[in-house]
C-alpha cells in the first residue's frame, strides 16, 4: 500500500505509484479477457465436459497464450506511442499556430517554461467558441498545450496564464503520460471485448456444435450444462475486465486535477487567476465535435457520469474550494460571460422588435399597373 502523501511532491509520487499499479492491473485485465475468450473456445469446441475440465484446460491455454497476449499488449502500446498526438490532433479538429500566428499565446507560454526551465510544448488552436484547454503526448517531442479560440477570447493574460501553468503541471507530474497509456489500455480491453462478444454471438447465431445436437438429454444435461456455465462465466469476466479498466481510466483523470490546479498557483503566483480562469469556464467547456477520450484530457470536461463514478474530473465548486482553502485564493463565484449563442439570440430578438415597426414592402417581382383582369388603364389627368 502507498504511504499517505504529505506535500505536494510527496502528493505527485505517491499518485505515480498509484498510477503504475493501475497501469500493472489494467495488463492482468488483459489477461483475464485472454482467459475468458478461452473458456468460450473451449465450450464450443467440447460441449459435453464438466465445468472443472472448462476451467483447468482454459488456464492452461491462458499459460500458452501468455508470451502472444504479452506481445499483443505492446504492440497495442508501441502503435499508440508512435500515433497517439497524431490521432488526438484528428479527433480535435486542432491546428498548429506559431509565435508569429498567435504571439500572446506563444508569449505567456514561453515565459512560463523559461521560468521553471520546462522544455516548450508545442502549440495548438481549436477554433470553437467553447472554452477549454488540454495537454497531450508522451514525451519531449510530442507534448502539446492545445487551447481553445473562445478560451483566448473571454479570459485575461493572467488567467490564460493561469491555464498554461496548469497544462504543464500535468506534463511536469508525467499525468499526460500517464493518462494517454491509460486510454491506450483501455481501448485494447474495449476492442478485445467487443471482438469477444461479437465472435461469441456470431457462434451462437450461427448454431450449436453439431455434438450438442446430437447427444443424449443425459449428455446435455451434464455436459452442455457446464459448457453454459463456463460461456455465462466467460461473459462476466470480459464484462467485469472492461468495467473496471473503464473505473481505473477515470480515477487517473479524477485526481490528477487538484495537483494541476496547485501546480499552476505554483508557476504563477496567482490563486486568484486559476479561480477565475476555472469560473469562466464552468459549464462553457463542452467540445461537441470531441471524443470522450480527448475530453477527459481537458481542464474541464462537463460532461456527466453516472453518478461520480464516471465523473473524470471533481466539479468546478471543489476544486476552487481546495485553491480557497490551501491556497489563499478568493472565489468571484460564477462569472457571467457573453457566449456567441447569447450574442446571436439577442440579435435576433433585437431584429424580431424592429420588424413590428416596419413598414410592408410588395413582393418581388410585382409589377403594380397590372390586376387581376388586366392592366389598370392610366388614370386622368387632374385638372
Amino acid at each position: 500500500m502507498v504511504a499517505p502523501a504529505y506535500g505536494l511532491y510527496t502528493h505527485i509520487r505517491a499518485n505515480r505509484w498509484r498510477s503504475a499499479f493501475m497501469l500493472a492491473g489494467m495488463f492482468f485485465l488483459v489477461y483475464v479477457m485472454v482467459y475468458a475468450g478461452a473458456l468460450v473456445g473451449r465450450a464450443f469446441t467440447t460441449p459435453d465436459a464438466s465445468l472443472d475440465w472448462y476451467l483447468r484446460q482454459a488456464f492452461w491455454d491462458l499459460l500458452m497464450a501468455f508470451p502472444f497476449a504479452t506481445a499483443g499488449a505492446l504492440l497495442w502500446l508501441f502503435i499508440g506511442y508512435r500515433f497517439n498526438q497524431w490521432i488526438i490532433d484528428l479527433a480535435s479538429g486542432s491546428q498548429g499556430v506559431t509565435r508569429r500566428e498567435e504571439p500572446r499565446l506563444y508569449n505567456l507560454l514561453e515565459n512560463l517554461c523559461i521560468s521553471r526551465g520546462i522544455p516548450m510544448p508545442k502549440l495548438r488552436i481549436i477554433d470553437t467558441p467553447q472554452l477549454n484547454a488540454f495537454a497531450s503526448g508522451l514525451n519531449q517531442k510530442q507534448y502539446t498545450v492545445t487551447v481553445t479560440t473562445g478560451l483566448l477570447q473571454h479570459l485575461d493574460d493572467a488567467e490564460i496564464e493561469a491555464v498554461l501553468a496548469h497544462e504543464l503541471t500535468h506534463i511536469r507530474n508525467d499525468d499526460v503520460r500517464l493518462l494517454v497509456i491509460s486510454l491506450i489500455i483501455a481501448g485494447a480491453i474495449g476492442f478485445v471485448a467487443e471482438l469477444g462478444f461479437r465472435m461469441m454471438f456470431h457462434a451462437g447465431g450461427s448454431g450449436r456444435p453439431s455434438t450438442w445436437s446430437s447427444r443424449g438429454s443425459s449428455d446435455r444435461k451434464s455436459g452442455g450444462g457446464g459448457a453454459i456455465i463456463a460461456i455465462l462465466i466467460a461473459i462476466v469476466l470480459i464484462a467485469l475486465a472492461w468495467f473496471l479498466s473503464q473505473v481505473i481510466r477515470f480515477s487517473l483523470s479524477r485526481s490528477r486535477e487538484y495537483l494541476a490546479d496547485a501546480g499552476a498557483v505554483e508557476l504563477t503566483k496567482n490563486p486568484d487567476a486559476m479561480i477565475s480562469a476555472l469560473r469562466k469556464i464552468e459549464g462553457r467547456g463542452e467540445l461537441p465535435d470531441t471524443a470522450s477520450a480527448v475530453m477527459e484530457m481537458c481542464i474541464d470536461n462537463p460532461r456527466s457520469g453516472f453518478v461520480d463514478l464516471f465523473s473524470t474530473h471533481p466539479s468546478i465548486d471543489k476544486r476552487v474550494d481546495a485553491l480557497v482553502k490551501f491556497a489563499g485564493g478568493r472565489d468571484p463565484g460564477p462569472i457571467a460571460i457573453t457566449m456567441p449563442d447569447d450574442e446571436q439570440e439577442d440579435a435576433a430578438v433585437a431584429a424580431g422588435s424592429k420588424r413590428l415597426f416596419l413598414r410592408a414592402q410588395p413582393p418581388i417581382n410585382v409589377q403594380p399597373d397590372r390586376g387581376p383582369w388586366g392592366v389598370r388603364p392610366p388614370e386622368p389627368p387632374r385638372t
